[in-house]
């Protein structure tokens, strides 16, 4: 069905309590600082990406590493691979800890890819954040009070899907993600108000179901 959740799927986690100051340092932590890391894999590499986000509202944790595979879940290097690594780092294990239960219940439970055909051939991707974490603002230039639209789709429809989000609200472009991505998707990322965003993230995934609908309009 058009628009029915297609819910991401953890593959694999793990904490390391005390972990070798060099492979802190080598996936991009502070040994100074981090003394643990959380190691999660997934099948949808957006979502997580947000969880990670999330894990940052609900503890003291940095994500120091966060990288999608080639090609996407469905050519994995392996059956727990997934479609991405995450590595989060913080001062002791218990905080880690905090950090991946909620990332993970962010997965299981707020962002997800959804069908946009009836065979779910085609998915999209329009989260809204209402505040994001010091993750994604690390990355952009979001204030305090920004919410952000996090927009995915496959190329053609997510190009046809940017033009009509950044037209249907009063958003500001923070990051364009050009195909190819490692998935062969393309991400867009707004900034404005809660209702801003929304209103831009449900134009964009109105218009990629159009295009799933009718992927070859008469040219005049």
């Amino acid at each position: 069905m058009t628009l029915e959740p297609l819910y991401p799927v953890v593959l694999s986690t793990r904490i390391i309590a005390d972990a070798h100051a060099d492979l802190i340092a080598g996936y991009g932590g502070d040994p100074a600082r981090h003394r643990s890391l959380g190691l999660l894999t997934c099948d949808q590499d957006d979502p997580t990406y947000v969880a990670m986000d999330e894990a940052t509202k609900h503890a003291p944790v940095d994500i120091i590493f966060a990288r999608s595979f080639y090609a996407g879940a469905r050519h994995s290097s392996g059956k727990l691979s997934g479609e991405i690594l995450a590595v989060m780092a913080g001062a002791d294990p218990d905080i880690v800890a905090e950090g991946m239960k909620a990332a993970i219940q962010c997965l299981k439970h707020d962002a997800c890819f959804y069908s946009a055909n009836d065979d779910g051939s085609i998915a999209v991707f329009p989260h809204v954040i209402a505040r994001p974490g010091s993750y994604f603002r690390a990355q952009t230039t979001l204030g305090e009070h920004d919410s952000m639209a996090y927009l995915v789709a496959p190329p053609l429809e997510a190009t046809y899907g940017f033009e009509k989000a950044l037209k249907a609200a009063d958003v500001q472009q923070l990051k364009l993600f050009p195909p190819p991505t490692e998935t062969n998707f393309a991400a867009l990322w707004l900034k404005g108000d809660l209702p801003s965003c929304q209103a831009a993230a449900e134009a964009f995934a109105e218009t990629v179901v159009e295009v799933g609908r009718n992927p070859l309009p008469r040219i005049v």
